[in-house]
Parts: C-alpha cells; sequence; structure tokens
C-alpha cells in the first residue's frame, strides 16, 4: 500500500536515523521522500493526528516528557511560565454535520434522521460503478480535498465529489469517526467489546438485543441504512475486494469507541468481530 500512503510521520527521530535517512533518500523516490516527515514530540504530531483516538505506549509518553523538559530548560521562556488559558470549543453552526451528534444535526436539518452527507455519500457510492470499485473504503483520498468538503458541508455549502469514488468513501468514515458519540454509543462499548467471550449459539440473541432494545432509535436508523448499503458492497466483493470482514476492519474503529477516545490493541479484535458479525447476518438482525 506505498501508493496509498499520503504521509508517513516518524516521531522522536534521532540524529542516527536523520542522517541514514539523508543517505538512503538519494535511492528512494522523490514522491515517497515528501511524504516523509520529522516530528520532534508529541505535540506536533497532534497538529496532524487525532491523538485521543491513538493508544500510545507509556514508554513513548515519558520519553516524549523527557524530551519536552529537557528543551524547556534551554528554551528562552521560563519553564515555569503558565500555560495559555484553556479556550472552549467554539458553538457549532447550525449547518455543521463534522464534529457533532446526531441529535443535533437531526434538530437542524429539519427533523431528517439520517444526516444529509451520510445520504449523499451512499446515494453516490451506490451507483454500479462506485460498488465495483476495487479498494472501496481501504484507498486513501486528497486531504486537502476532503479538508475542503468537510469545510463545506459545515457551512452549509453543496459539494461535489467529482466521480471520485475514494473521496466519497473517505467522507462516509470521516464522518462517523468525528461524531461526538459513535453510532454504537459508550454505553454500549464494555458490551461489545466481550462479543468473542459469547458463545456462537448465544451472538444472535445478544446482537438483537443490543442492536434492536439498547441503541436509540436515531443511532439505529442509521446503523440499519449504513449496513444495508455495506451490504451491497459485499455483494460485489468478486470485484471490489471488499469482503464483510475486510469492511468490519475499515468500519468497525468508526462505529465503536470508549468515551476515553482510545483505541487498545484488544478491543480491535472484539470490535472488527462485532461489526463483522452485523454485516453478514443484517438481513436477521435489522427489523424492516
Amino acid at each position: 500500500y506505498k501508493k496509498n500512503l499520503k504521509a508517513l510521520y516518524l516521531v522522536h527521530p534521532t540524529n542516527f536515523i536523520r542522517i541514514i535517512w539523508k543517505i538512503f533518500r538519494a535511492v528512494i523516490s522523490v514522491k515517497f521522500g515528501r511524504k516523509m516527515m520529522y516530528v520532534n514530540c508529541l505535540n506536533e504530531l497532534s497538529q496532524y493526528l487525532n491523538l485521543d483516538q491513538i493508544s500510545i505506549p507509556q514508554p513513548v509518553l515519558e520519553h516524549d516528557e523527557r524530551l519536552m523538559a529537557k528543551n524547556s530548560r534551554f528554551s528562552s521562556s521560563s519553564a515555569a511560565a503558565p500555560s495559555p488559558p484553556h479556550t472552549p470549543a467554539p458553538t457549532p453552526l447550525p449547518t455543521q454535520q463534522f464534529g457533532v451528534s446526531l441529535q443535533f444535526i437531526k434538530e437542524n436539518h429539519q427533523g431528517e434522521v439520517i444526516p444529509p452527507l451520510v445520504r449523499q455519500c451512499v446515494e453516490f457510492l451506490s451507483s454500479p460503478d462506485a460498488l465495483e470499485t476495487e479498494g472501496l473504503f481501504r484507498r486513501s483520498a486528497n486531504v486537502s480535498v476532503v479538508k475542503e468538503l468537510q469545510a463545506k458541508v459545515n457551512q452549509g455549502l453543496p459539494i461535489e465529489f467529482n466521480g471520485d469514488v475514494h473521496i466519497a468513501a473517505v467522507l462516509l468514515k470521516t464522518f462517523l469517526r468525528e461524531l461526538e458519540e459513535p453510532i454504537m454509543t459508550f454505553d454500549l462499548y464494555d458490551e461489545i467489546t466481550q462479543f468473542q467471550s459469547i458463545s456462537k449459539d448465544e451472538r444472535p440473541r445478544h446482537v438483537k438485543i443490543l442492536i434492536l432494545e439498547k441503541l436509540p432509535e436515531d443511532n439505529y436508523q442509521v446503523l440499519k441504512y449504513i449496513v444495508r448499503f455495506l451490504s451491497k458492497v459485499m455483494d460485489r466483493c468478486d470485484l471490489n475486494k471488499m469482503t464483510s470482514f475486510n469492511l468490519a476492519v475499515v468500519f468497525g474503529p468508526n462505529l465503536v469507541w470508549s468515551q476515553s477516545g482510545q483505541l487498545s490493541l484488544s478491543a480491535i479484535a472484539p470490535i472488527n468481530m462485532f461489526t463483522d458479525f452485523v454485516l453478514v447476518h443484517h438481513d436477521q438482525i435489522f427489523i424492516i
């Protein structure tokens, strides 16, 4: 997937690594070389990635603290200088769809349960050409274009995908990932991450209880809408290579995460298994 790589961030690079990279950069493709970015500390990395959704090992955090403390001693500013005051999050625009709740979108879009962006992405991706695109939902898209379209959506402006299925696919995943609360809600996180421990005979009943009884009605409707679309993607897996398992790997972390925002390695397998089960048995789970 080197061709799909948009950026490679090297955190806490040593001088030795910098020298080695400088030597070998001459024999590595120029295009790949531009994707390599040095990041001296986690604070710099936070400008590009949402660190709350990354499980960073404790030794890395401790090393980062030591580096920051060391740098502060040589800084012209005092290490004891007070940190800047916390700036409250800006009030979202009524037209905003990214980074807000399903309820907020519903209240500000004429009571529509299915967010307009979700509907637009799904309708665009439901064409035969889009459904048969190899690597649908696994391929990346131009980051700057995605951010530009996000801004337009939040401002209530119309957007066009210009025939690029990967732009629409990434926007759909980004929408789900940036919701204030995941589609499967924080309350159901612990039960979902215990999915592997449930016997195979009990899994159908357990999943039905989670989705039909415990999931809020609006969340249920959005999940059903997305899963039924993904079933169409699965039906063409011979062409797009997106089996239920591959889709579960992509969508699982975008449907389920904890209130802390971090996704531990131990939670990935049960979340993906749960998502795969929902996709495979969707016609037995969701009420028409």
